[in-house]
């Protein structure tokens, strides 16, 4: 038994990997953090190191307070993780204030969590908040079609999420909330994660302009499945502007309204407006 037999450190391991086979992880682009079980953590616990130093977050999360994380490394390759995940991912715990943290397991060669760890730890306070603890991932891909369309596309959260509905039946029922989205910023501090973490209060997905795209979920399966669909959603759009600027037939709102009944979902009325 060790730290990567379990459940958990699998799931993550997967993920990262499902993420570099979709082309969303050139380099060392992209983030992953998962917020830990209790039960998940005892699992572990023989064979965490807690004489580690501590180190600023670089913001305060009261809420995750004495919390564990497990996360990708800052400069790490998602295409290595699955060969060599030690060097790549650690485990880390919050103090007992959500100002500092330390590392327990793994980046055995060196290194730091992701440079993004503010937003992940700001959005994970956030969905923890809104959603009764339910949501424990937070995942940062540079998915190639959201990117393309926040070229052509008005940067506004009525926008993006009335165009991605329209592109497949499926997507308002697998993102009914909404999309929003963040003009473009520096990547990396806390003026990106106060932005973001704004916009989760309302919604699962958040956008950032010409840079990728974040998204929070309850389990590993529910938030790449979240991310798989509203980047497929984005690729049929670049497929079709390529093909005419305009659509000849589409969903309209009250199409929506009726899919919203049937499959009991409820749609913000924002953003069944009419064209």
């Amino acid at each position: 038994m060790s730290v990567l037999d379990t459940k958990f450190v699998q799931g993550f391991i997967r993920m990262c990997n499902d993420g570099w086979e979709q082309g969303w992880h050139e380099r060392n682009g992209g983030n992953l953090s998962y917020r830990i079980k209790d039960e998940e953590v005892a699992e572990v616990k023989e064979f965490l190191h807690y004489d580690n130093e501590w180190k600023p977050i670089a913001t305060k999360v009261p809420g995750l307070a004495s919390e564990y994380f497990l996360v990708t490394g800052s400069g790490k390759y998602f295409r290595n993780v699955i060969i060599d995940p030690e060097d790549s991912i650690c485990i880390i715990e919050l103090d007992e204030k959500g100002e500092n943290y330390r590392i327990l397991w793994g980046l055995v060669n060196g290194g730091r969590p992701t440079s993004e760890l503010p937003s992940h730890l700001m959005n994970h306070e956030v969905k923890k908040g809104v959603t009764n603890g339910a949501h424990r991932v937070i995942y940062h891909a540079h998915t190639t079609n959201v990117i393309a369309l926040t070229f052509v596309l008005p940067l506004e959260d009525k926008v993006f999420t009335r165009e991605l509905w329209e592109m497949a039946t499926e997507c308002p029922v697998v993102f009914p909330s909404g999309i929003g989205v963040v003009g473009w910023m520096v990547p990396g501090g806390r003026e990106i994660a106060v932005a973001t973490s704004a916009l989760m209060k309302e919604y699962d997905v958040a956008i950032w302009a010409h840079h990728g795209m974040f998204c929070s979920g309850e389990d590993f399966d529910l938030t790449f499945g979240l991310m798989h669909t509203v980047e497929k959603s984005a690729e049929i759009l670049v497929k079709m502007l390529s093909m005419r600027p305009d659509k000849r037939q589409t969903i309209s709102p009250q199409n929506f309204r009726d899919l919203a009944k049937d499959f009991k979902v409820t749609l913000p009325e924002k953003f069944l407006y009419d064209k």
